[in-house]
């Protein structure tokens, strides 16, 4: 029984959980908000901040290599996202919020290597 419970400990710390960097945005006093970083591979970074509803946020960044972004929010159990895009180095759009709520965007590196990203947000 010892044996079995080794063999499982070893097991469960051996398995790669998915790690998140969260930042969290803190607007300039010009209304912009800035972050550079890196994705570690096989893991994923999320800037998030509480926005007001009605307004437009415009947004931009640029990957070392491709990853997968959305932009998104919970609403209860449901996931909504305005925004999700598919294996991709660079992007640049606008957030239209229609209520208020706490919106992420997220990028996941599913490959072996880092990648180095740099985001720019303006409300």
């Amino acid at each position: 029984m010892r044996h079995a419970l080794l063999v499982l400990s070893l097991l469960v710390a051996a398995v790669p959980f998915a790690h998140a960097d969260v930042v969290d945005i803190v607007w300039s006093p010009e209304g912009s908000f800035s972050h550079k970083g890196t994705i570690a591979a096989g893991q994923f970074v999320e800037l998030c901040g509480k926005l007001p509803a009605d307004k437009t946020f415009s947004w931009d960044f640029d990957v070392s290599q491709p990853v997968d972004f959305n932009v998104h929010y919970h609403e209860g159990k449901d996931v909504v996202f305005p925004a999700k895009l598919s294996a991709v180095k660079t992007a640049r759009d606008t957030l239209n919020t229609k209520i208020q709520q706490d919106y992420c965007w997220m990028w996941s590196n599913t490959s072996t290597a880092p990648a180095t990203l740099s985001v720019n947000l303006r409300r």
